[in-house]
């Protein structure tokens, strides 16, 4: 039987400066290490948590912004434990509903934009995406159940 789980939770802002987004990362490992979460799923939050707060960077449409961050260990009523990591900006926002889907071929072949992979990748390493967007910013949680 697990022991009973105390609700941890973290908060940060960092600025919307490449480089901040492995500082994240490191308050990601350290909860996802005292919850026990194994080595591969820690790994999968830090990488999307890398894509995400990338996006929010670059596509956030705020310049000296910061990006807001929740991290939280809890369990889901009945289930298992989770960690859930909340990204949040005050940009302009954007449709998630109109963002194509990568392509493999064509993002290879014609010298086209190779980018456009984060929320693909996001929504794959993580259990649950949730994407809120309006022109006063976009939100973006994400969980991983141990």
């Amino acid at each position: 039987m697990d022991a009973p789980l105390m609700a941890k939770e973290v908060c940060l802002s960092i600025p919307s400066t490449p480089g901040m987004e492995l500082a994240a990362t490191a308050q990601a490992e350290a909860l996802g290490e005292a919850m026990r979460l194994s080595r591969d799923k820690i790994d999968e939050v830090k990488f999307a948590l890398v894509e995400a707060c990338i996006n929010a960077f670059e596509h956030a449409g705020q310049s000296a912004g910061h990006v807001d961050l929740r991290f939280r260990v809890s369990r889901r009523p009945g289930g298992s434990e989770m960690l859930e990591v909340t990204v949040a900006d005050r940009g302009k926002g954007f449709d998630p509903a109109r963002v194509e889907p990568p392509e493999l071929e064509r993002k290879l072949g014609g010298g086209g934009n190779k980018r456009g992979w984060g929320l693909k990748f996001i929504q794959s390493l993580m259990d649950e995406v949730e994407i809120r967007s309006t022109a006063n910013g976009t939100t973006i949680v994400m969980r991983k159940y141990k």
